[in-house]
């Protein structure tokens, strides 16, 4: 039975505590749609001031979107195109502190103004997917957001692959 409750301590204390409560909420369960929805629901609990997460995942040379929490988004992005696309062809994190400067963003929520695109690269170091959280605040996300979304990833993919 999941709990939700207050982290506390500083930034990175309290990614690492999301992290140990993923891993609890994920273990013994290796289908991929069940984890993926349990974890964006896990982020969208934890994370303020953001308007949109879920994850896409590769599938027939293109991202299609998968488990999410947020207003309707776009089904497809091609590699190259967009943050997430862009993050799926760099094979890195992206940290975009404003969205409308970003060339090629994809505008699937009119009131995002920043966004982190983590990939999910799996032992194979082939891209899988993306995680995508957008936020209406311009700069909402840090270098400490990064290190712990990237924590958070890591310990995901021990779940899903």
């Amino acid at each position: 039975m999941f709990e939700a409750q207050e982290y506390k301590g500083n930034i990175q204390e309290r990614y690492n505590m999301l992290s140990k409560q993923l891993d609890a909420l994920l273990e013994g369960e290796n289908d991929i749609i069940a984890n993926l929805s349990n974890a964006s629901a896990l982020l969208n609990q934890f994370l303020h001031d953001i308007n949109w997460v879920g994850f896409y995942l590769w599938k027939e040379d293109q991202l299609v979107l998968g488990p999410f929490q947020g207003l309707p988004a776009c089904v497809r992005i091609q590699s190259g195109r967009g943050v997430c696309g862009t993050a799926v062809k760099e094979k890195k994190t992206l940290l975009v502190e404003d969205v409308h400067q970003f060339p090629g963003h994809i505008a699937c929520d009119a009131a995002s103004n920043s966004e982190i695109v983590i990939p999910l690269i799996n032992e194979n170091d082939e891209v899988i997917g993306v995680l995508d959280i957008d936020s209406p605040i311009k700069a909402r996300f840090t270098k400490e957001d990064q290190s712990g979304l990237e924590h958070f990833v890591t310990t995901l993919l021990r779940h899903v692959y």
